[in-house]
C-alpha cells in the first residue's frame, strides 16, 4: 500500500522560492504517475503539475507553467515540486497524488489518483 507524505512547505515572500517533496512509505514510486494539486480556502482542488510514471514527461497548470517544475527522483522515491516566483494566488494546501492507470497528458483531474498524502501548507505574503 502506497502511502505519500508531503513536506516542504511554509512562509515566504511573493517573489520567493520553495520546494516541496513527496515521498513514499509502503512502497515505490516505480510504476507510478505522480502529481501536485493544490486547494485554496474555499476552493476546489486544482491541478498543478504532472509527471509520467518513467519522469520523463511533465505537464503544467497555465497559472504555473514557467514558474514550477516538477521532478522525479525514484531512487529516493521521492517527486519534487520546485515553485519560484511564488505570488499570494499560490497561498494553499500543496497535495501529493499518484497513480497507476493515469500517465501522461489528460492526467489532470483528481479522480485519476488513487493515492494522496495529507498535504503541506503553502502561504506566500505580498
Amino acid at each position: 500500500q502506497v502511502q505519500l507524505v508531503e513536506s516542504g512547505g511554509g512562509l515566504v515572500q511573493a517573489g520567493g522560492s520553495l520546494r516541496l517533496s513527496c515521498t513514499t512509505s509502503g512502497g515505490t514510486f516505480r510504476g507510478f504517475a505522480a502529481a501536485w494539486f493544490r486547494q485554496a480556502p474555499g476552493k476546489e482542488r486544482e491541478f498543478v503539475a504532472h509527471i509520467t510514471w518513467g519522469g520523463f514527461n511533465t505537464y503544467y497548470s497555465d497559472s504555473v507553467r514557467g514558474r514550477f517544475t516538477i521532478s522525479k527522483d525514484s531512487t529516493k522515491n521521492t517527486v519534487y515540486l520546485q515553485m519560484n516566483s511564488l505570488k499570494p494566488v499560490d497561498t494553499a494546501v500543496y497535495y501529493c497524488a499518484a497513480s497507476v492507470g493515469c500517465s501522461g497528458k489528460g492526467c489532470d483531474s483528481p479522480a485519476k489518483y488513487g493515492y494522496w498524502g495529507l498535504g503541506t501548507q503553502v502561504t506566500v505574503s505580498s
